[in-house]
């Protein structure tokens, strides 16, 4: 890894590490515990501990106590259950919560939950391209049952394949809601758009594990889709969509830091990194006071301190020989 990754690395990942409790639903006075998003926060924690098994490096170290905290909380029956509180996306994060179970426990709690899913959430009827493609990705790690049909029916009717980018003469005036800049700066994608190519690119390619289908034209829109939003994120200081935009340039089968794009990225999360290694919100607009009390500095900061750390991961983590152009 350059310096610049490294500093990243090591920093994102000691954070987390250092608050874990407030990851824990259950441990005393954690933040999250009356959180929301406390499973979403959970849930996240698992994936950045399943992507750290397949890309090497000295990340397990770092994420011991990570690991450790999962293993509990996949073992407590009541677990699952704060799920519930979320119900459109329950069902999600019920199939996420299989997949992600870490190696070698009891997976009795795991069974049981997958075993609540209704057949039809796996079933393609009524649901978008990128929805199906999620739905395949996490099914398929936990070896659910499902009618979703393959990757390659998919990947052309995927959001990186139908999405176009907005030209200038589209802008209008700022609009938080719609990512438009109000210095007249227009965003290539919506917000809503650019989350969704970059979750598309996530499920079709797994981190970077497996080829994403995509080839010719259809391969050269993406990486130029990805090309423009993250010049714009850079320019608006947008971290978090940020780091998921360098993981997939990574993905479609770029080397981030040998891109213009993809470097300046990287920079623009150095320098927004805090000493304690923490990235301290979404944006420099949303981030968090460095006055804010624990609880509250970990709930802008976690999420994008945490994809800040799998980048990281994914882009130490090296090619398949299939990935190289």
């Amino acid at each position: 890894m350059t310096s610049s990754l490294d500093q990243l690395s090591a920093g994102t990942l000691d954070w987390l590490g250092a608050n874990l409790d407030h990851f824990d639903p259950y441990a005393a006075g954690a933040g999250t515990a009356t959180h929301q998003q406390a499973a979403k926060a959970v849930l996240e924690l698992a994936l950045l501990r399943h992507c750290s098994t397949w890309t090497g490096g000295p990340h397990g170290e770092r994420l011991g106590g990570a690991t450790a905290l999962l293993r509990k909380l996949w073992q407590r029956p009541e677990f699952p259950r704060l799920f519930d509180a979320h119900p459109p996306s329950a069902p999600t994060y019920g199939l996420a919560f299989a997949a992600l179970a870490p190696d070698g426990i009891d997976d009795t709690v795991r069974r049981a939950t997958l075993a609540r899913l209704a057949p039809d959430f796996l079933s393609p009827a009524g649901k978008s391209p990128l929805k199906r493609m999620e739905i395949r990705f996490y099914a398929d790690k936990a070896g659910a049952s499902h009618t979703i049909e393959p990757y390659a029916g998919l990947v052309r009717q995927s959001p990186l394949v139908t999405l176009t980018a907005a030209t200038p003469g589209d802008a209008a005036e700022g609009d938080a809601a719609t990512g438009k800049a109000a210095d007249g700066d227009t965003a290539p994608l919506t917000d809503s758009e650019g989350y969704s190519l970059t979750h598309a690119a996530f499920f079709l390619g797994d981190y970077g594990r497996t080829p994403t289908g995509l080839d010719g034209d259809a391969l050269a829109h993406a990486r130029e889709l990805v090309r423009r939003m993250l010049d714009h994120c850079v320019g608006q200081d947008r971290w978090d969509l940020a780091a998921e935009l360098v993981i997939s340039q990574f993905i479609l089968g770029l080397d981030p830091l040998r891109t213009p794009s993809g470097a300046a990225a990287v920079e623009c999360l150095v320098r927004a990194q805090r000493s304690d290694g923490a990235i301290p919100g979404r944006s420099a607009a949303l981030m968090a006071s460095p006055s804010a009390p624990a609880g509250e500095f970990f709930r802008k900061a976690y999420h994008t301190t945490l994809v800040t750390a799998l980048m990281t991961l994914v882009l130490s983590s090296g090619r398949p020989s299939w990935h190289r152009d």
